[in-house]
């Protein structure tokens, strides 16, 4: 897909309200893009579609919860009565939970799972068959993460979905290639975003301390949703099937890749160092 002008293009991105939605959103959007977006942060969202629409963009914005079935159908049929199907769709929204298994509860699973995986998958069934029916190609972007390879046990659950992600996008990216739809998993690495702030915390992380540390060095990383965007789009330029972003992102790619076991060891060495 020609990703440098994307005048007539329809592009679909969930959790547009902050972070990399916002900033993969406003990069379509000043490429001419216009745009199908949707956040359960009601106010977050309406910034975005505001200020794409001061670029003169279309927009249709929903909030809504990317976890709940009944909710990104109707927000599929509403978009389609619209178009007959988008051209892009960039599955980003997520939550993060840190914690290591024996601290993490049933219902912390079962909320983590429904948005990190069924949000993916939600995105990708209620619009990928449109895509295809249309006939005219697309690409879909599945944001995973670092830890979508590199097991991180101080965050069982969310390396548990961001795996998960990974895996149906490779899967999905064989099936699609007769149709002419691209599929690249998107691995951020450390991104300076709200998800430091928003995420939940169990065992060791459960205190205002620990959160902040994790913050400032996020916000030291400084590594902002706007570079990322244009990894995404730029991935989708190439038709990537699975783009690391930053440098650590890549060299732990890299290190699981050629190394499995030596990566397993520093990752424990990671683990230990943070307890």
């Amino acid at each position: 897909m020609d990703v440098e002008r994307l005048d007539g293009k329809t592009v679909l991105v969930t959790g547009a309200g902050s972070g990399i939605g916002r900033a993969t959103a406003m990069l379509c959007a000043a490429r001419g893009a216009n745009l199908a977006i949707c956040d359960i942060d009601q106010a977050g969202l309406a910034e975005t579609a505001s200020s794409a629409r001061r670029l003169g963009r279309e927009v249709f914005a929903q909030p809504l919860d990317v976890g709940a079935r009944e909710q990104m159908q109707a927000f599929a049929d509403s978009i389609h009565e619209r178009v007959d199907a988008v051209d892009l769709v960039v599955n980003n929204a997520g939550v993060g939970l840190g914690a290591a298994f024996l601290d993490t509860e049933l219902v912390d699973w079962d909320w983590i799972v429904a948005i990190n995986v069924m949000g993916v998958v939600h995105g990708c069934h209620m619009f990928v068959p449109r895509m295809v029916a249309r006939g005219r190609g697309g690409h879909v972007v599945n944001l995973s993460s670092a830890a979508g390879y590199f097991a991180n046990p101080a965050l069982s659950a969310y390396t548990s979905t961001k795996f998960a992600v990974l895996g149906l996008s490779e899967a999905l990216r064989i099936e699609l290639r007769p149709h002419r739809i691209g599929v690249t998993a998107v691995c951020p690495g450390l991104i300076n975003t709200p998800i430091t702030r928003t995420s939940r915390m169990r065992g060791r992380w459960a205190d205002d301390a620990s959160r902040e540390r994790i913050v400032r060095l996020y916000e030291r990383r400084n590594y902002g949703p706007d570079r990322v965007a244009g990894r995404i789009l730029r991935a989708v330029g190439r038709d990537s099937p699975v783009m690391p972003v930053t440098a650590e992102a890549w060299a732990q790619y890299v290190l699981t890749r050629l190394a499995p076991p030596l990566a397993r060891r520093l990752a424990a060495a990671i683990d230990r160092t943070l307890r």
